[in-house]
């Protein structure tokens, strides 16, 4: 058997695993990540909606301390819930776009809507079609050895939320360098 393949059938995303534990339900986002089209799409817009929301009682430094809570937060979620699942990087996680859009949106904002829009294009472009280093890094983590490496699911966490890191990274790349040359 590979060494990144299970001995038993993946668990399959659903309400009742999703509510099982405080990981999942973080993992999962809340509940987007069930979205039985594009969970990476559903997971991003809440991510929108949830900014949109909390946008009048937040302030930069509030965004930042939220940003980076998240990051680790996911890391452990997505981590968990990998394990619980059986899966390297299932896509009804999506703890990981959540966060990285939050970074988008912090950081192109006071952006209206149209300009969120276009962040929001270029997020899912990055992370769905995985040009250069988003295929890095998202690749980075794919060959561990979860039979002999007690930090593997560790590792499989990290690796589910840096190539939305990195997405976010060329996403903003983007968005920069189209400010610089207007």
């Amino acid at each position: 058997m590979p060494q990144n393949e299970f001995p038993t059938a993946p668990q399959q995303p659903s309400a009742r695993f999703m509510l099982d534990r405080p990981a999942h339900f973080v993992a999962m986002g809340f509940g987007s990540g069930l979205s039985p089209i594009a969970p990476g799409t559903a997971g991003t817009l809440w991510a929108w909606l949830a900014f949109w929301v909390l946008q009048p009682w937040m302030n930069d430094t509030r965004w930042a301390w939220l940003i980076a809570a998240s990051l680790p937060l996911g890391w452990w979620a997505c981590s968990v819930t990998a394990k619980n699942m059986r899966v390297l990087d299932p896509s009804s996680v999506v703890w990981d776009e959540i966060a990285a859009f939050w970074l988008v949106l912090w950081l192109v904002t006071p952006a209206g809507f149209w300009g969120q829009l276009v962040a929001f294009g270029l997020f899912r472009f990055f992370d769905a079609v995985k040009p250069g280093p988003v295929a890095w890094a998202d690749q980075m983590f794919h060959d561990i050895d979860l039979a002999n490496d007690p930090g593997a699911w560790r590792k499989a966490g990290f690796g589910i939320m840096l190539d939305d890191l990195v997405a976010a990274g060329c996403a903003l790349f983007v968005i920069a360098g189209w400010r610089f040359f207007q």
